[in-house]
C-alpha cells in the first residue's frame, strides 16, 4: 500500500499516523501537489492530497474516505472508531471539527499566499477567522475530558484528527489562535506529539 503527499498536509497526516496506529505496513511517498505536479499526476490525475493505492492498486482520495477503507482491513481492536453508538457519534463530532478547522486554516492560508493583497477580501477573511475560532472553541471543551486520550487508553481516530488539526493550525497560523485560551488542546497536542506514531511522521 502507498500513501502520496506531503506530511506538511494534516490530511496526508492523520492518514499515515492512523496506518502507524493501526499497524498497516505501507509506504509514504512525499510528493508535492506543488513542486511535483507531474509525478503525482502520473499516480492521481486529479493530483489530490492524499492520494492512497491499495494493494490491488486501487486509487483512493480523501482522508476520510481512505480512513474508511482503512477500517475495514484490521480487527475490531485495531480499528479507530468507537464501536457503541453515542461513543461513535461524539467521535465523529470531534473529528468533524478537527477537519473544519483544517479546512479553515486551509481557506486563510490560501488567501493569505495565494492571491494578491490588492484581491484580499478582508470580510471573508474575517467570517473564515470566526468559522475557525468557533471550531476551536467547540474542540477545546471536547477535550478537556481526555484522560489522556477521549475515548480508550489508546489514540483513536478523534485524537489523531484533533491533535494533527491543532499543530497545523499553530504552524502555518502561528499567533492567530491563541494556545493560553487554548489549555487542553496545547497539552493535548503535545502529549499526542511525543507518541511514536506522531513523531514517525512530523509535519516539518
Amino acid at each position: 500500500m502507498r500513501l502520496i503527499g506531503m506530511l506538511d498536509s494534516p490530511y496526508v497526516r492523520r492518514v499515515a499516523i492512523s496506518l502507524r496506529t493501526m499497524e498497516l505496513p505501507f509506504s509514504h511517498e512525499p510528493l508535492s501537489v506543488f513542486d511535483r505536479y507531474e509525478a503525482f499526476s502520473a499516480v492521481n490525475p486529479v493530483v489530490k492530497a492524499p492520494t492512497f493505492v491499495t494493494d490491488d492498486n486501487i486509487v483512493l482520495m480523501d482522508s476520510t474516505l481512505i480512513i474508511e477503507h482503512l477500517e475495514r482491513l484490521v480487527a475490531p481492536g485495531h480499528r479507530l472508531a468507537p464501536t457503541e453508538t453515542a461513543a461513535n457519534a461524539r467521535a465523529q463530532r470531534v473529528v468533524g471539527l478537527a477537519l473544519a478547522a483544517c479546512e479553515k486554516t486551509v481557506q486563510i492560508v490560501y488567501e493569505r499566499g495565494l492571491r494578491p493583497p490588492e484581491k484580499h477580501h478582508q470580510p471573508w477573511i474575517d467570517r473564515v477567522k470566526g468559522q475557525l475560532e468557533a471550531a476551536y472553541r467547540l474542540l477545546e471543551h471536547e477535550i478537556a475530558g481526555a484522560q489522556p486520550w477521549l475515548f480508550e487508553s489508546r489514540p483513536l481516530q478523534a485524537d489523531i484528527s484533533s491533535a494533527v488539526a491543532w499543530r497545523f493550525t499553530q504552524n502555518v497560523l502561528p499567533g492567530l489562535i491563541r494556545e493560553d485560551l487554548h489549555p487542553s488542546l496545547t497539552a493535548f497536542s503535545a502529549h499526542a506529539e511525543k507518541t511514536e506514531a506522531f513523531t514517525s511522521f512530523p509535519p516539518d
